[in-house]
């Protein structure tokens, strides 16, 4: 049993409340998915958002997320984006965690008025997870 009166890193500052953190996570989300999520939604058929791999075509080219279009945040304008139909949802990976092009991806979209998420991990996550990558 722990001793409430004994202080150490974790229990130094105080939890917040559970609404705080549930409201934190469900933000949270909200603006992320991982590796396991959408290689379920590919696996169940039509996944219901476009994957965008957002590293350079050499990089996507060596390998990539079955299902997913190379298309870096450069080549993200407007008239580009409008290929989609209105209210499609974008999912946006990079490299990994060590890559942050898929952030940098995910403002350039929420900033054109897009739904996004990034896909946490990127392609190092999903190859961590199991998971194929698919060529060329």
């Amino acid at each position: 049993m722990s001793n409430p009166t004994m202080s150490n890193p974790v229990t130094a500052v105080p939890p917040a409340s559970a609404a705080k953190v549930a409201a934190h996570y469900a933000r949270r989300l909200g603006r992320e998915t991982d590796c396991a999520d959408v290689h379920a939604a590919f696996a169940g058929g039509e996944p219901g958002f476009a994957l965008l791999d957002v590293r350079g075509p050499a990089l996507y080219a060596k390998g990539h997320l079955p299902g997913a279009l190379n298309l870096p945040r450069g080549k993200m304008t407007p008239r580009r984006m409008a290929e989609w139909p209105i209210g499609t949802l974008f999912v946006v990976y990079c490299a990994g965690p060590h890559c942050n092009g898929a952030d940098k991806a995910a403002l350039h979209l929420a900033e054109l008025g897009l739904p996004v998420k990034v896909m946490i991990g990127g392609v190092t996550g999903w190859v961590d997870e199991g998971f194929e990558l698919a060529e060329g």
